[in-house]
Order: structure tokens, then sequence, then C-alpha cells
């Protein structure tokens, strides 16, 4: 039994989610790069202690400090649908160090057509698996539609590049160096709509306020995927715009005329710090526990909610990935 007799609600997040700031300090936690370092037998130890805590059984002794941090490492770890321990590079966790070695690369090695589609396709290959990892696991994808996106999100990222860095060959240099987020900005658009093709069609499951499973909803699904479209590309937006001006003109410096080699883990480190702020910030742009309003539902959920509930109900709930 913990030694704090005033118990919490271990499902309930430590802060605010109806606010900006309460968001990201959840995702803070949930996506800091520490996380990523704790080994299965650390990961399974913090879910056997939450899950103990759930039934009011965690060993004598345990503090209140001791289950918050369990509860951490298992937001970081775990699918909120599933349960399941997620792939280590597909956790939002990796999305740091991931990203901040890609997109340093991509930033730096942009100007040969090898270098494009090498970098364009590490980083789909990356997004694709951060995208299916996140998704909402109660609508399962096949394996032959999960080809079908991996290669239709690569091809478009790489064509994308391709023939804006062919656009873009008699502009200033500044304006080339751009291309690599435009690139990334509409391959996501494309990625993570296919990599969760089967919401799309299928629809995800929407709740009540309690968690009882209504159906199936076409409409949140939209929905949900949209708003991850958007946290996506603000996650990668100042790292990859911002800098291009910045290395533009620090690589005219007398410093780097010298040692050239250094723009390639200078920018990368720079990347790191946007990325270790933005990360959270641009997952607690939306709720993680999404909302929509009954009247814009299919009439055939209208129509449950209606017997169901008596039309009591304004508002379901679903799981919009990340």
């Amino acid at each position: 039994m913990s030694t704090n007799t005033d118990r919490i609600d271990i499902d309930k997040p430590r802060w605010d989610q109806n606010t900006f700031m309460g968001r990201f300090k959840r995702f803070f936690n949930v996506t800091n790069p520490m996380n990523g370092l704790h080994s299965d037998k650390e990961l399974f130890q913090a879910k056997e202690l939450v899950e103990a805590y759930r039934e009011n059984r965690e060993p004598p002794g345990t503090t209140l400090q001791q289950i918050r941090q369990a509860k951490t490492i298992y937001d970081s770890a775990f699918h909120p649908d599933s349960g399941d321990l997620m792939n280590v590079i597909g956790r939002m966790s990796f999305q740091v160090p991931g990203g901040m070695i890609i997109t340093g690369c991509m930033l730096q090695w942009y100007r040969t057509m090898p270098a494009v589609v090498f970098w364009q396709w590490i980083n789909q290959s990356f997004n694709a698996l951060a995208n299916y990892t996140n998704r909402n696991a109660k609508s399962p994808i096949s394996t032959t539609q999960l080809g079908a996106a991996y290669v239709s999100a690569t091809s478009a990222a790489v064509a994308t590049a391709l023939a804006l860095n062919s656009l873009t060959k008699r502009a200033r240099p500044v304006v080339a160096r751009l291309v690599p987020f435009a690139a990334v900005a509409a391959a996501n658009c494309v990625n993570i709509p296919l990599m969760r093709q089967r919401e799309l069609l299928d629809g995800i499951i929407v709740t009540d306020q309690d968690g009882n499973n209504i159906g199936e909803s076409k409409v949140a699904a939209r929905k949900a995927i949209s708003q991850v479209c958007v946290s996506r590309i603000t996650m990668a937006a100042p790292g990859m715009t911002f800098l291009p001006f910045f290395m533009e003109r620090f690589d005219k410096t007398p410093f780097m005329k010298r040692f050239p080699f250094l723009g390639a883990p200078i920018q990368t480190f720079f990347v790191g710090m946007f990325l270790i702020v933005m990360t959270p910030a641009a997952c607690a742009i939306f709720p993680q526990k999404s909302s929509l309003q009954t009247d814009k539902l299919e009439s055939q959920l209208q129509e449950i909610i209606s017997k169901k509930y008596d039309n009591s109900i304004e508002k379901v709930y679903f799981n919009k990935g990340l």
C-alpha cells in the first residue's frame, strides 16, 4: 500500500489536459529522450507497478513519487489503446534523437539527387514507423496496406523534394535550403493518412465520457488524422525553417570557412534543441483524448446515441493518436 493516504486516479493525467500548458507538461515528460534508455525489465516493472496501483495492491512503502515516475515511464513506452510495448524507434521519446540526426542530415546534404533520395527515404521510413506505432490501435491495418502506404508515402516525399530542388536551382541558396521542409510537410500529409488508412475507411472507436464504446466513426478518424498532420508539420517547422537562414549566414563566417566539417554537427545540435521543445509543444496542440460534437457524427451513430443515451450527451471522445 502507498504511504500516501491520498490516492490519485492513475489513469488521469497529472496536469489539466484542457489547457495547452497542462498538455505540454505531460508530453514533455512522455517525450523525454531519457525515457528511451530504460531497459525492457524496467519498463515492465513500471507497468506492473501501475497495474498494481490501479487495483490498490502496490507494495508496502511505495511513495506517490514512485507511482508518478512509473506512470511516466509506462506512458512513454506502452500504447494507450492496446497496452502493448511499442517499438523503441517508433516511440515519441525517440523523436528528438532520431529526428535531430535525420533532419540535420537532410538540411546539410540537400544539393545532390542521391543525397535527397537517400535522406528523404530514411526520414519517411522513420516517420512511417512512428505513425504506425502511434496509430489508434483499435483500427488494425494489414501487411499489404502497410506496405502500399509506406511505398506511396516515401515516393511522394522523394518526388516532392526532387521537383522542388529542380525548381529552385536558380533561386537564392537559402531557398534551396528550405526544400527539405517543404518535402517533409508534403510527405506528412501523405504518409500519415496512408499509414492510418484503415481508420479513414472503417472509422475509429468513439466513446462516451466514461469510456463506453458507442461505435466507429469516419468523421472522427478524419479529425484525428488531420490534427496529427498539423502537429507533425508544426514539430518540424521551426528547426527546418529558421536554421536554413541561420546556417546561410553562419557558413560565411571565418570560423566556418576554417572548419567547414563542423557544419553538420552544429546544425544537428540546433535541430535537437528545437525538437526538445517542439516535440511536446506540437503534441500538445490538440488533446490526446479528442472530442467531437454528436451532431457532426454519422447518422447511424446519432441514432445509437438517441436510443442509448436519450440524446443526453453532446460530445463523444476518441484517441487521436500521435
